[in-house]
């Protein structure tokens, strides 16, 4: 037998191989989810989040992670989502590994009476911004404050990142100074809606800098 010929003959038999493990793997597929039920989307915790900090762009963007579950084993209450947990805060301190549940989650302490105050689908959700020092110096933020979120880019071939409003005239509910005191970065709860709230997930993850803007 020739060289070519030797060739083709492996050449099928690994196709034959590939298909015959394909229709095993579609078997085990159709049995499994004969057997538990349908594959469902579940919000798994991917890393530690501390009880009563309210989770942030950040934390949904980084610590925490979605799995696909056979139905019958999916708890009750169980996120779909990770955007469903932005602004809540755990009630316990929640492992990586964990499945994320509703009822482990409730709206901040700190954010219930703002909550009161917002319509239109918006929620509270806690966002680290820099350069707040002017706004902190007034004093809290009074019913009725609004900000621009104006996000800075890492920069790009020409040196300059780029800079635009992320979300605008959102309400700010509340400021608070961070852990590393004036002119470091601040905690800004803001009430935004759900489509706001993902692009600051998604802006969070090349942003080099989130300002507040206030309006006038």
């Amino acid at each position: 037998m020739s060289r070519r010929k030797r060739a083709l003959g492996f050449l099928l038999l690994a196709l034959i191989a590939a298909a015959a493990a394909a229709a095993i793997a579609d078997g085990y597929g159709s049995r499994i989810a004969d057997r538990y039920g349908p594959l469902r989307p579940v919000v798994v915790v991917a890393t530690d989040l501390p009880r009563g900090r309210p989770i942030r762009p950040a934390d949904v963007a980084a610590g925490l992670s979605v799995r696909r579950v056979p139905e019958r084993f999916v708890p009750s209450g169980a996120l779909a989502s990770p955007a469903e947990a932005l602004g809540l805060a755990p009630e316990a301190s929640l492992s990586a590994g964990s499945y994320l549940i509703a009822a482990q989650l409730s709206v901040p302490r700190h954010g219930r009476p703002a909550a009161r105050r917002l319509s239109g689908g918006r929620r509270p959700v806690e966002i680290s911004v820099s350069g707040a020092d002017a706004l902190l110096s007034m004093g809290p933020a009074a019913p009725g404050t609004r900000v621009d979120v104006v996000i800075t880019g890492e920069p790009g071939p020409l040196g300059r990142g780029r800079t635009y409003i992320a979300a605008a005239a959102v309400p700010l509910l509340a400021l608070r100074q961070g852990v590393e005191g004036p002119g470091g970065t601040a905690a800004a709860t803001l009430g935004l809606t759900r489509e706001q709230a993902l692009r600051l997930i998604a802006a969070d993850s090349f942003a080099r800098k989130v300002t507040l803007l206030p309006r006038q």
